[in-house]
């Protein structure tokens, strides 16, 4: 029996930092929904102490609508902005 333990695996030697920093590059979009998503969330939680008379469960409704659709909106404009650099954008040299 042989063992491959002289296998040398390049691309597991990369840290997450810069795995993330590659995909941003590829998708810019991602982290930004990502971020948005974050924010939104942030801001529910910071709001729920001052909702007034609206219900709990309305509440958190209207906080995942506006997350989703801050996502959705940023996964848009990436599929946007990608087919603008595929289809219609100058080719780098």
């Amino acid at each position: 029996m042989s063992s491959d333990t002289d296998v040398s695996l390049s691309s597991y030697d990369e840290d997450q930092g810069s795995k993330l920093i590659q995909k941003a590059r590829e998708a810019p979009f991602v982290p930004i929904g990502m971020a948005g998503f974050a924010a939104i969330f942030a801001y529910g939680l910071y709001k729920l102490k001052s909702r007034g008379n609206t219900k709990m469960s309305v509440h958190l409704i209207h906080m995942h609508v506006a997350a989703q659709g801050f996502v959705v909106g940023a996964m848009t404009l990436g599929m946007g902005y990608s087919m603008y650099q595929e289809f219609w954008a100058e080719p780098k040299p």
